[in-house]
This record gives C-alpha cells, sequence and structure tokens, in this order.
C-alpha cells in the first residue's frame, strides 16, 4: 500500500498557522494580564499546562494500549495518536512557568508552610528534580513508539510488532506511575495536608478521557477531506464512542468512589478538600460536573445511533473536551480561592494561549506521517467492511 496518498489533506496546514497565530496573540494579552496579576497569571497557567498535558499524555496512554491489543479497533487513530504524543517534547518548555511562580502557586514552597517529612518531600529543588524524571520517561517512550512505527511501514513484520507491544505494557505501567507522583506534585499539595490514594488514576483516566475526545474531533475533522473521507467508516466512529463511553464511566467510578469513601470517613485530614467545594459556592461548579461530565454525555453515548454518527459524537466529544477543563478548574482554583466561586478570564486565557501553541505543533506533526500506519498487518482488517456495514 502506497503512503502517498494517505498524507494529510492541505487543510492540515493551514490548521497549524492559525493556530499557531491564535496561540501567540492569546499569550501575549495573557503576558499583559501577568504583569498586572502575577499570582492570578501563574495559578491560571497551571490549569492550562494540566490540560494539555493531559491530552499528550493520554494519547500516550491510548497509543500503548493500541498496540497491546494488538487489534483491528484504534489503527485508524494511532497516527492521530503518535502525532499527539511527538507534542510530548512541547511539555518542559510549558513547564518552566510553573517553576518561575512556584512560590505564587503552592503554599509548601514557602519556608515553615510544612515540616517535618512533608518538607524533605515538598520543597522546590526536590520538586524540579522529579518533574526532570517525568518529562524524560515522558519523552523517551513515544522516541521509540514513533520510531519503531515507521520502521514498521518500511518493514513490516511480526519482529517491529512484537517491539512495539513489548515497550507500551511497561510503558503503561510507567505512566500510571509517573502520572501518579506528577499528580500528587502539581495538584494534590495545593492543599499539602489532604491525601487520597486514588487521586493519581482519576488525574490518569481524565487525562485518557480528554485524549479520546480530542482525536475524535480530529477524526471528525479528516472524515470530511480526502483520504480518510474515502477510510472512515460509521463502524470506526462507533468503536471511538465505546471507548469514550468506556472512559467516561470509569473516571465517574473513580471519582464516586473517592468521594463516597472520604465523605463516610469524615477525617479532619481529608474532608476540607470536599468541604471548600461542595459547602461553598463552587457547589454550582460541582454540579455542572456531575451533570455534564457525566449523567448527560452517559445517556447520549448509550446510543448506538449516536455513535456512529461522527457530528453527533463529535459534539458529544467537545463539550466533553470543555467538561475536562472545569474538571481541572474545579481540583486546583479552589485552593486558591476557599471562600467561594472565582473565576479570572487568564483562567480562559491561559487554556486558549497554550492550546494554540500545542495545537499547531500536533497539526504540524500530523503531516510528517502517513495517516494511517501502512506496516500494520491488521489494516487491511480494519478498513475492511464490518458486517453491519
Amino acid at each position: 500500500m502506497n503512503g502517498a496518498p494517505y498524507t494529510a489533506p492541505p487543510i492540515v496546514a493551514g490548521l497549524s498557522k492559525r493556530a499557531f497565530i491564535v496561540g501567540l496573540v492569546a499569550l501575549v494579552l495573557y503576558a499583559v494580564g501577568g504583569a498586572l496579576n502575577p499570582t492570578q497569571f501563574f495559578q491560571s497557567y497551571l490549569i492550562g499546562f494540566l490540560l494539555w498535558c493531559g491530552v499528550s499524555l493520554g494519547c500516550m496512554g491510548i497509543l500503548m494500549t493500541v498496540h497491546l491489543s494488538g487489534g483491528a479497533w484504534g489503527l485508524v487513530i494511532r497516527r492521530p495518536l503518535e502525532a499527539a504524543t511527538r507534542t510530548i517534547p512541547l511539555l518542559p518548555i510549558f513547564f518552566l512557568p510553573i517553576i518561575f511562580g512556584v512560590h505564587h502557586i503552592y503554599g509548601w514552597a514557602t519556608p515553615g508552610h510544612v515540616t517535618g517529612h512533608q518538607a524533605q518531600y515538598l520543597n522546590v529543588p526536590f520538586f524540579i528534580v522529579r518533574a526532570a524524571f517525568y518529562f524524560l520517561c515522558w519523552c523517551t517512550l513515544p522516541h521509540f513508539l514513533n520510531k519503531w512505527s515507521l520502521e514498521q511501514d518500511r518493514h513490516p513484520g511480526y519482529a517491529v510488532t512484537r517491539r512495539l507491544q513489548l515497550v507500551s505494557g511497561p510503558g503503561l505501567v510507567l505512566y500510571g506511575l509517573t502520572m501518579t507522583f506528577a499528580s500528587v506534585d502539581w495538584i494534590m499539595s495545593l492543599e499539602p495536608h489532604w491525601y487520597s490514594s486514588i487521586f493519581g488514576m482519576i488525574i490518569v483516566i481524565g487525562q485518557v478521557l480528554s485524549a479520546m475526545a480530542f482525536v475524535i474531533m480530529v477524526m471528525l475533522l479528516l472524515s470530511r477531506y480526502d483520504p480518510m473521507s474515502k477510510v472512515l467508516l460509521p463502524r470506526h466512529f462507533h468503536d471511538m464512542g465505546k471507548m469514550l463511553l468506556t472512559f467516561v464511566m470509569v473516571w465517574a467510578y473513580f471519582a464516586f468512589s473517592e468521594l463516597l469513601i472520604i465523605w463516610a470517613g469524615n477525617l479532619p485530614e481529608e474532608i476540607p478538600w470536599y468541604l471548600h467545594r461542595l459547602q461553598t459556592t463552587w457547589k454550582s461548579v460541582s454540579i455542572l460536573i456531575v451533570l455534564f461530565h457525566f449523567a448527560v454525555p452517559f445517556a447520549f453515548l448509550l446510543s448506538r445511533d449516536l455513535k456512529r454518527n461522527a457530528a453527533k459524537l463529535g459534539a458529544v466529544a467537545a463539550g466533553l473536551f470543555f467538561m475536562r477543563w472545569l474538571d481541572l478548574y474545579w481540583s486546583t482554583a479552589p485552593e486558591f480561592y476557599q471562600g467561594a466561586l472565582h473565576f479570572s478570564w487568564m483562567d480562559a486565557a491561559a487554556p486558549l494561549g497554550l492550546g494554540g501553541i500545542w495545537l499547531g505543533a500536533y497539526f504540524w506533526q500530523l503531516q510528517k506521517m502517513p495517516l494511517l500506519p501502512l506496516g500494520d498487518g491488521h489494516l487491511q482488517q480494519s478498513l475492511g467492511p464490518g458486517e453491519d456495514e
């Protein structure tokens, strides 16, 4: 199968340029706001960083799952996933403002705020060292996943496929472990006396959910242009919709389990985190998350017809992507404003600016390789008509 017909359509190059421009303009305006209010600048920046970091890492997690499953279901989204993983080297650059603004974001960065064993872990030098280790792990895995994927195109065969599987198994474990510690460092430590043993998994599944929602929107875009308009079938979107439904349910299960256990335990070290969010004006955001991060999309995604309709599935995915931003906002901002709901225009400007740069890089990377993994032995099975077509 010739890879030339499976190059990205010209619209992708145009989207890359426009995304870069929008991102740069938003970041310039955001920087002006930061000069007037540095604390708000860094606190809002954390939310934007977590959102786009989650998309990159979530795509890496789904990609490794595709390799491990060995089935045809993930082949049409494999190259869009790989393009997202190639944006991961941007993340250490995105993280630099958090290092510079660490004293504006984290109370423990002030000497004397935490003591004893907490002080040995929560200090700025060790915080930076841990972050460097996370980024090293996250940049290494996509290097091999993309290198061997391209090699598979040139030299199809079981040997390369097996290598991709062998790196994906330990890679998923490494991703889960490193992101668990990163979630403690970057989010949970906003309230250093609060802890939850399941919080890391909630963040991981949230990243995978945001990644799946993003990929569905990308595939909806590609389905409107050649060559993917001739490739993508309703059953492909049906498969993506089933995965999205699965991640919605798993996220809801983990989030509710955490709430139920902490609320029932009613321990003074644990319960204040939820009191800030459920017994203040932040309660309205909590209700929105319950409704539109779980209940409404869950009801929609139960429909087989909706999952097979690319436009409708894309609309649900877009709504869930927005709710991922709202959930991250809900997870972080109440620690800065515990008394009442607070929203700054910079809370929206930071994700927009970083998102513009990230999307520009993403669409640029999407042009680098054929849109289908041409050397994968399951490709013909994936592209052929299903029994219900």
